[in-house]
């Protein structure tokens, strides 16, 4: 890796938290009042969760870079998009312009934040401020404790293939399955298999004013969002 320019500004990657504008921590909270810029990711058309969960928090003042890119797993990551926020972020930052770059959750637990980062941090000193993920909110929200003692925790993005879900989850002591979404029907197939839909939690928007638990086999699968996940505890409960 070369060594960041001297005397540029700094990025912050910030971690906001999976919803709540209240889980945003004390430090990232700081640094974010004290960017004059703040830039963050948001779909080619509409708002941007991470600013809108930071909103409460911004001055008004600040200068505002919106880094929009395809969500689409075919097309992501967009290489030109970040290389493109990149270069207007550097830009800040050899001006002597400290940048406050959002993330939603933690930058480095599935953050969009890495792709920046790994253009960044090259150049110019970047810091990361860690923040709460979904993975702890979800558990938090459901009283479902995610792991104890010496049990194995596994994530699980529920895009995968079937075959390689089920295997992942057979193996698994716990497991987080994420981006649920609209494959909802093959998570619920799997854990039938498995024997294990009794012991399934399920959670939609996590700390938001929408959040909804329910019963796995109540959720109707037209309706399931990207943000939502499933929790299983082998034992059904960590503390068994």
């Amino acid at each position: 890796m070369a060594e960041p320019l001297k005397n540029a500004a700094t990025a912050y990657g910030l971690g906001v938290g999976p919803g709540d504008p209240e889980l945003i921590t004390v430090k990232a909270l700081r640094l974010l009042r004290a960017c004059p810029v703040v830039a963050y990711p948001a779909p080619e058309k509409g708002d941007s969760l991470a600013r809108r969960i930071a909103a409460p928090h911004l001055s008004g003042t600040q200068v505002e870079i919106v880094i929009r890119m395809p969500l689409d797993a075919a097309r992501f990551p967009a290489e030109e998009v970040y290389g493109a926020a990149a270069d207007e972020i550097g830009g800040h930052l050899k001006a002597g312009r400290d940048v406050a770059i959002l993330c939603q959750g933690d930058p480095f637990f599935y953050g969009s934040f890495m792709y920046l980062f790994a253009r960044l941090a090259e150049r110019y000193p970047v810091q990361v401020v860690p923040g709460v993920s979904s993975l702890t909110a979800c558990a938090a929200a459901l009283g479902a404790p995610l792991a104890s003692r010496n049990d194995v925790l596994t994530v699980v993005p529920a895009v995968l293939a079937e075959d390689k879900l089920a295997a992942h989850i057979e193996a698994a002591e716990a497991a987080a399955i994420i981006k649920v979404g609209r494959h909802l029907p093959k998570v619920r197939r799997v854990l039938e298999r498995l024997g294990l839909s009794d012991r399934a939690h399920y959670i939609e928007h996590a700390t938001m004013a929408q959040e909804r638990r329910m019963a796995l086999d109540a959720v109707d699968p037209a309706a399931v969002p990207y943000f939502s996940m499933v929790l299983v505890h082998v034992r059904g409960e960590a503390w068994r």
